[in-house]
Parts: structure tokens; C-alpha cells; sequence
């Protein structure tokens, strides 16, 4: 009943020739998510410590991280409902771009919401198994891929692009995009969530990076933008602009109550899903490996967690006793060790982000 509302308004609004302009509706969705972030906020978060869904702090970690212990979690949930109502009536619901974002982030929020309440209900910091949570992850990210590749158009549509050369793409096959598409969507959604450890770090450039891809979808849509830039032509997928401007209103009304010292946590429900349409909003535009750039701080702290654990594997292995790298892992609690503020960190680190999101961005021109 409620969906079969959104549909109406959806179709009334379009009635109006002023909404056929993808740019004015993709200022609305940032406006209307916003403003249901700040709306719901206060009340989303007291229920949530009605609920008593607090964080668990791993003990490990920086000491001054014990004090977080208890603060509502879950707050994902709020990003995901600004954005379903925000997309829902402002984006065309006739294109299945669209719903399959939709599918995804609810799809991966799902199964952090599962994750996040197992750690409440157990009382630790750890909720699923590794396995259990990429098991469910890879079924949905191969569904995706598998969608993807049997709605595919054209070659460009999934072929592997290199940015900052002309016309330069590689033929990957149905097994590589596969292949590809599903690291690229389970691997974001994953590097989100590991990165989500200090207040505010995620959300940010999670915002930047999906607003730059969002940018990507609206010249991809457009046949005379997407030819005079050499990118492809993909029709449909200019909608998905509505979509990223819905997460990045979302987000930022997020930030508001997740901002050091945060009210509110968003948990694996919201780095997961987010991730998780991040990675897949790359592999519909083409841009696996600009996503690769502008994501960069994710693939870092990714990176310094692999490093971390082999390293100390080897070492203990070897020498009978465990060695690490860097003083502790993700990235971020590395540089909490040496000394910086966690909002120190925070800021730095969201610099790093707007520069690599502005190198994606160039991509679009040098060529």
C-alpha cells in the first residue's frame, strides 16, 4: 500500500514538465533525504537506545575507545529510510537501475542488521562469522553481476574501462565481469565497513565518492555528454543520479548526529549497504577502477588489515611469535597509537578522500 503511494506521487510529480530534469530532482533528493535524516534523527536514535542497542567496543583497541561503549548502533537504519523515501519520490520507479540499487541496499543492509544485533545479542564485538557473512554477501553479489551481465546492451557495458586514455577498454568476458563485478561490489561493502571505526570517518567520503559517481551516471545517461567525454552510453542509468543524491543528503544528515562525539553509530547495517551500492554503482558506469582511486582511503585500510593479519600469521609461524606492521589495524587506530586525535584523523583523512575523489573526477577529461 505505502509503495503503491510512492508510485502515485512518483508519477504525479513527472506529470510536471519542470521534474523531467534529472538535475533539479537529484537537488530535491538531496533536500528531502536531508531533511528526513533531520526529522527522524532524534527520535530513531532514543528508540534506538530504547532498544538498548549499544555498541561493543573490542577491548583492544585505543583506551579512550571504551567510553563509546553503549552508544546507540544501528544508525544505519536511518540512513537506509532517508534514502528509499527520498528515492522513491523523486526518481523515475519505471527503471529497474533503480530498484536494483534499492534491492542492494537493502539486500546488504539485511545482513548487517543481522550482524549488528548477533554482537548485541551476544554481548561482543563480534557478531557473524567471517564465513556466514560473506556467504550471504557473495549471493547477492553474484545475483547482481548475473543481472548486469544478462541486461547488458552493448560490449561497452561490460567491458573493463581505463581511465586517462582514449577509447581504451579491454573485453573481459561474461566469466571476468563477473568475476570482477562481484570483488568490486562484496570488496567496497567490506572496506566501508572496516574503515567505520572512528566517528564520522566513513560517512564523509562514502558521500564524496558516491556524489562524484553520481556525477559519472548523469553524463553516462546523457548521449551528447557521454559522446563528447568518451565514456559509454548507457541508457537508463542517469537515474541512478537521483539515487546517489538521495545517499549523499542521507548522509550528511547522518553526519550531523555521527559527528565527533557521535550520538549515534551507523553499524554494519549502514557501512555495508552503503559499501555495497557503492561498489555496485561502479560497475554499472563503468568505473571499477576510477572507483579504485577515488575510494582509495577504503582500499588502504583494507589493505593495512590484509597486511596486518598475513604479516603476523608469517611471523608467528616463523619465529613462533606474532609480529605487526603497524601498531594496530585499520590504518586509522595506527595513527591513534602514534599520538593523532581521533578527530585529527578524521579530518585528515577526509582531505585525503576529497583530493582522491577529485582525481577520479579529472579522469572525465584527461584522456
Amino acid at each position: 500500500m505505502l509503495l503503491e503511494l510512492f508510485k502515485w506521487l512518483s508519477q504525479e510529480i513527472n506529470s510536471f514538465s519542470v521534474f523531467n530534469y534529472i538535475s533539479l530532482r537529484a537537488v530535491l533528493a538531496v533536500i528531502t533525504s536531508l531533511l528526513v535524516s533531520f526529522s527522524l534523527g532524534p527520535w530513531f536514535i532514543k528508540k534506538l537506545g530504547d532498544y538498548s542497542f549499544g555498541q561493543y567496543v573490542r577491548d583492544d583497541g585505543p583506551t579512550d575507545h571504551l567510553t563509546k561503549s553503549g552508544t546507540p548502533t544501528m544508525g544505519g537504519g536511518l540512513i537506509i529510510i532517508s534514502v528509499l523515501i527520498s528515492t522513491l519520490l523523486w526518481a523515475d520507479l519505471t527503471n529497474n537501475y533503480v530498484w536494483l540499487l534499492i534491492v542492494v541496499i537493502l539486500g546488504f543492509g539485511l545482513i548487517g542488521l543481522i550482524d549488528d544485533y548477533s554482537k548485541i545479542k551476544n554481548k561482543k564485538s563480534d557478531g557473524l562469522k567471517a564465513s556466514q557473512k560473506y556467504l550471504l554477501q557473495s549471493i547477492i553479489g553474484f545475483g547482481v553481476a548475473y543481472y548486469l551481465l544478462m541486461n547488458a546492451n552493448s560490449p561497452e557495458q561490460t567491458d573493463l574501462l581505463i581511465p586517462f586514455f582514449k577509447n581504451l577498454s579491454f573485453s573481459i568476458g561474461a566469466i571476468g565481469f563477473l568475476i570482477l563485478s562481484y570483488i568490486v561490489i562484496v570488496g567496497s561493502s567490506n572496506a566501508v565497513n572496516l574503515t567505520d571505526g572512528l566517528d564520522g570517518l566513513a560517512i564523509m567520503p562514502s558521500v564524496m565518492v558516491i556524489s562524484a559517481l553520481g556525477v559519472f551516471a548523469y553524463l553516462s545517461g546523457n548521449s551528447i555528454f557521454s559522446s563528447y567525454l568518451d565514456i559509454p552510453y548507457i541508457v537508463g542509468v542517469g537515474e541512478l543520479t537521483i539515487f546517489c543524491a538521495a545517499i549523499a543528503g542521507a548522509g550528511l544528515g547522518f553526519l550531523w548526529f555521527n559527528a565527533y562525539p557521535a550520538e549515534v553509530f551507523m553499524g554494519d547495517l549502514g557501512s555495508l549497504s552503503i559499501g555495497a551500492a557503492m561498489g555496485t554503482l561502479a560497475v554499472i558506469v563503468r568505473q571499477e577502477i576510477v572507483l579504485f582511486i577515488m575510494a582509495g582511503l577504503f582500499v588502504v585500510e583494507t589493505i593495512s588489515v590484509a597486511l596486518q593479519v598475513s604479516y603476523f600469521r608469517y611471523t608467528k609461524k616463523k619465529y613462533g611469535e606474532g609480529r605487526r606492521i603497524f601498531l594496530m589495524a585499520p590504518l586509522h587506530h595506527h595513527y591513534e597509537k602514534k599520538g593523532w586525535k581521533e578527530s585529527q584523523v578524521v579530518v585528515r583523512f577526509w582531505i585525503i578522500s576529497m583530493m582522491l575523489v577529485l582525481i577520479g573526477l579529472a579522469s572525465l577529461k584527461i584522456r
